[in-house]
């Protein structure tokens, strides 16, 4: 396996889907060798401050002054194989694994969290609050996006890219969309292509 040193996004995946997808796909395949964006402590920093908005952390001021350990990688690859097992089973429509169920509801229930209302220039805003450390609160929220997502309404447009050695999910937003990201749409016409050209 390789690490990598960007973000999932320029893996290939097309940027803005839903936090749990991103998570999922930070382990990918290019040119047919397993990436992984968040195997190292320092990758996954940065992804965590690259998301911290997205995880209810405003700004990312609670996490640059972490220093993940090891450990705490090792929890996060952990939510992260069982957010991608529970989304492979909503795109096959196969039975969720009760430890992949078990191990998402552990660590969402790792930072309790409430909704705080604000009143400032712009009106009412809201924002989501914990009294946990930015570490369980991310991992909290990462499992969090990944229930809703999996409970809610866009669970069925939620796909598995099928082109040639892709292993990234998506949410079908365009009736006509059916991979993770041009490039492989085209790698999958061309797949088509070679293919029926050699039957010939």
């Amino acid at each position: 396996m390789t690490t990598t040193g960007h973000p999932a996004s320029a893996a290939g995946a097309e940027p803005g889907e839903p936090l749990a997808v991103e998570f999922a796909n930070t382990l990918f395949r290019s040119r047919g060798r397993l990436r992984d964006d968040i195997a190292a402590t320092d990758q996954l920093a940065a992804w965590l401050q690259g998301h911290a908005t997205a995880l209810g952390l405003a700004n990312g001021g609670p996490l640059a002054d972490v220093e993940l350990t090891d450990t705490q990688t090792a929890d996060f690859l952990a939510l992260r194989d069982a957010i991608r097992s529970l989304i492979r089973a909503a795109t096959e429509n196969d039975q969720a694994r009760e430890e992949d169920l078990a191990h998402l509801n552990a660590c969402a229930a790792a930072a309790p969290h409430w909704v705080r209302l604000r009143f400032g220039k712009d009106g009412f805003t809201t924002n989501v609050a914990t009294d946990r450390p930015p570490v369980p609160a991310a991992l909290a929220a990462l499992a969090g996006s990944a229930a809703a997502l999996l409970a809610g309404p866009e669970r069925h447009d939620l796909r598995a890219c099928h082109a040639p050695g892709c292993m990234m999910f998506f949410l079908k937003d365009h009736p006509r969309r059916e991979w993770c990201s041009a490039g492989c749409g085209n790698r999958a016409r061309a797949a088509r292509h070679y293919l029926r050209h050699r039957e010939r």
